[in-house]
């Protein structure tokens, strides 16, 4: 009997609600007989497997609300993943995906989305993306994104947004709608300026977090981090800085542009 045939057999008997399934070797929902009609879990874990493909019945497990699958071999998500009742928390981080299906921004109560280390880009996004009004986290780092849409000032419930180790040339302005971040991650990434609406964010409580380093910041924002994230988001509030960031915007269409890293050895460029 295999290791993972066993965790689902002691699953049934005890009625357990959370599966853990974490390095099993699997590669196919096949090897994971009747899992699909254990309607009573509540939290799955199959990380660090050798899973390629998610069945659509996965939705037939309304009571599930955790469901880690990170670090596997995807390359596609099914469509049917986005009407689960319950989905609380999704981790898809360290896979393959190049791309996500219609409608994806239907999930009704989604809380934590963890999309990053993965092929994405903001020409794949589906047109609801960014209706999840539930959406507490939202991680997209070390994706393919250069722009980050405006819609994503509709996510006025988020606190964390992860966009670190992307090739984002700017941020859009809408970012400062979202008044409930309380972390920002954009470490990493080809950003020149910063939109002078991050300052309206409470990025300087005790329990809030801004990264920024890593960036071909123009000289003036550069000096500024040199001394802290608060002289950055006090600086970008002048009307000096406006103009300087007004100028930058309008030169970036035709300007230099930082160059991208190369990231064609990426784990999730591999292809089995």
């Amino acid at each position: 009997m295999s290791k993972a045939k066993k965790v689902l057999d002691e699953a049934r008997e005890t009625q357990n609600w959370e599966i853990n399934l974490v390095d099993k070797g699997i590669s196919s929902f096949e090897e994971l007989p009747g899992l699909l009609n254990m309607t009573f879990v509540t939290r799955i874990t199959l990380s660090h497997n050798k899973l390629k493909v998610v069945p659509p019945g996965i939705a037939n497990l309304i009571n599930l609300e955790i469901f880690n699958i990170s670090n596997n071999h995807l390359e596609e998500l099914p469509l049917s993943l986005s009407s689960m009742p319950k989905l609380r928390i999704l981790n898809c981080s360290i896979n393959r995906l190049n791309t996500l299906p219609r409608g994806f921004g239907a999930f009704p109560v989604l809380e934590v989305l963890d999309l990053s280390y993965n092929n994405l880009n903001e020409k794949i996004l589906p047109g609801n993306f960014f209706m999840m009004d539930s959406l507490r986290a939202l991680y997209l780092g070390d994706n393919d994104f250069e722009f980050l849409p405006p819609e994503v000032k509709n996510l006025k419930n988020l606190q964390i947004l992860g966009l670190r180790d992307n090739d984002l040339l700017e941020l859009p302005r809408e970012i400062g709608e979202l008044t409930r971040i309380r972390e920002l991650h954009i470490q990493n990434n080809r950003l020149t300026v910063l939109p002078p609406e991050i300052a309206n964010l409470d990025l300087l409580g005790q329990k809030s977090v801004m990264k920024m380093e890593e960036n071909p910041w123009v000289t003036a924002i550069a000096e500024q981090y040199l001394v802290g994230i608060s002289h950055v988001l006090e600086y970008i509030k002048t009307e000096a800085y406006r103009i300087l960031y007004n100028r930058y915007i309008s030169a970036g269409k035709s300007g230099n542009v930082p160059p991208k890293v190369d990231k064609s050895k990426k784990a999730s460029r591999a292809r089995s």
